[in-house]
C-alpha cells in the first residue's frame, strides 16, 4: 500500500479530531449558563478550589486564549472536574470504562459472529426457508427499539421467571469463580439485548454482499472449473463479500467507548452510557464534554483503522 494513501487518511482523521475538539469547546459555552456559573453550582468545590479551576482552564481569559488553554489541557489528559460531585472527570471515565467495554464489546462480538454467519448462509441460499426466516427476523430485530426490548426481557426473565438479576453490575464484592459467575448473571440480559439489537444490521449487510458477489463473473468461472459449492463460497465469495461487513464491525467497535445509553439505563449498568444519562439529567457539562470527546475520538480511530485495513484487503481502494 502506498504511504501517500495512509498519510492522507491519517491527515483526514487528525482534521476530523480537531473539528470535534473545536465543536466540543463551543458546545460547552453555548449551553444554558456560562462555564463559571456551572462550576459555581458545585457543592463540593470551595471558593478557593473554584477559583483554581477557573484559572486552570483559562475561564478568566478572553475566548481565543480560552480555546488555546482548552486544547492544551485536553491534549494533556486533563478533562476537568464534575460539577455535581467535584470528582476528577478522568477518574470517573476510568471507573466506568471497563463495564462498558465488557458489555458493548461482548454484545457486538456475539452479534457480529451470528450476523455474518447467518448472512453468508442466507445470501448464498437466497429464497430458501432459512434465508426468508433470517431476513424477516433481522428486519424485525433491526426495527425493534433496544429500550423496549430490554424492558421486555427484564420483565420476563428477571421479574416473572426470576432467572437473572434486575440490574446492576454485581450483587457482591467477592473474588474468584463466584464473583465471575455473579457478574455473568448480571451481564446476560443486557448483552442479550445488545446482541439482538445489533445482529440484524450484520445479517442484512452480509446477505446483501453475498447476493451481489454470487452474480460476479469469477464465481461463474469457478463453477465452470468444476469447483464444488462449498469451496467456491469459502474461497471466492466470502472473502470479497466480507469487506462491507468488516467495515461495519470495526466501526461498531469504535462505538464501544460511547456506551449504550438506553441499555445501560434500563439495566442500571454502571458504564459510560449510564454516566452520560446521569450527566444529561444533572446538566453536568464537563462530564458530557469528556464523554462526547472520548466517544468521538474512538469512532474516528476506528474509522481510520477500517480505512487502512480496507486498503490492505482491497488494493483497488489505494488507487482512488
Amino acid at each position: 500500500m502506498r504511504l501517500r494513501y495512509i498519510a492522507r487518511k491519517c491527515g483526514w482523521a487528525l482534521l476530523t479530531l480537531w473539528f470535534v475538539l473545536t465543536a466540543n469547546f463551543f458546545l460547552f459555552r453555548i449551553m444554558p449558563g456560562d462555564p463559571i456559573g456551572l462550576l459555581a453550582r458545585s457543592t463540593r468545590l470551595s471558593p478557593e478550589a473554584l477559583q483554581q479551576q477557573i484559572h486552570l482552564f483559562g475561564l478568566d481569559q478572553p475566548l481565543p486564549a480560552q480555546y488555546v488553554t482548552y486544547l492544551k489541557q485536553t491534549l494533556s489528559g486533563n478533562l476537568g472536574v464534575s460539577i455535581i460531585s467535584g470528582t476528577d472527570v478522568s477518574e470517573m471515565l476510568g471507573a466506568r470504562l471497563w463495564p462498558t467495554v465488557l458489555l458493548v464489546g461482548l454484545g457486538t462480538l456475539i452479534a457480529a459472529v451470528i450476523g455474518v454467519l447467518a448472512g453468508i448462509k442466507g445470501g448464498w441460499t437466497r429464497g430458501s426457508g432459512f434465508d426468508r426466516g433470517s431476513l424477516y427476523s433481522s428486519l424485525l430485530l433491526y426495527a425493534t427499539p433496544e429500550g423496549w426490548l430490554g424492558m421486555l426481557l427484564l420483565i420476563v426473565f428477571a421479574g416473572t421467571l426470576g432467572w437473572f438479576p434486575a440490574g446492576g453490575y454485581a450483587s457482591n464484592s467477592g473474588s474468584g469463580a463466584a464473583s465471575i459467575g455473579d457478574v455473568a448473571r448480571h451481564l446476560f440480559l443486557p448483552v442479550l439485548t445488545l446482541a439482538l439489537g445489533y445482529v440484524g444490521s450484520f445479517v442484512i449487510v452480509m446477505r446483501s454482499s453475498m447476493i451481489d458477489v454470487k452474480e460476479e463473473e469469477y464465481i461463474s468461472t469457478a463453477r465452470a472449473k468444476g469447483l464444488n459449492d462449498a469451496s467456491i463460497r469459502r474461497h471466492h465469495a466470502v472473502p470479497n463479500a466480507f469487506l462491507p461487513s468488516f467495515t461495519l464491525i470495526v466501526l461498531s467497535i469504535g462505538f464501544i467507548l460511547g456506551g449504550a445509553i438506553v441499555v445501560e439505563t434500563v439495566f442500571s449498568w454502571p458504564g459510560l452510557g449510564l454516566l452520560t444519562y446521569q450527566a444529561i439529567k444533572d446538566q453536568d457539562y464537563p462530564v458530557l464534554e469528556a464523554v462526547f470527546l472520548i466517544s468521538s475520538g474512538a469512532v474516528i480511530a476506528a474509522n481510520l483503522v477500517a480505512d487502512i485495513a480496507y486498503g490492505y484487503l482491497d488494493p483497488r481502494v489505494d488507487e482512488v
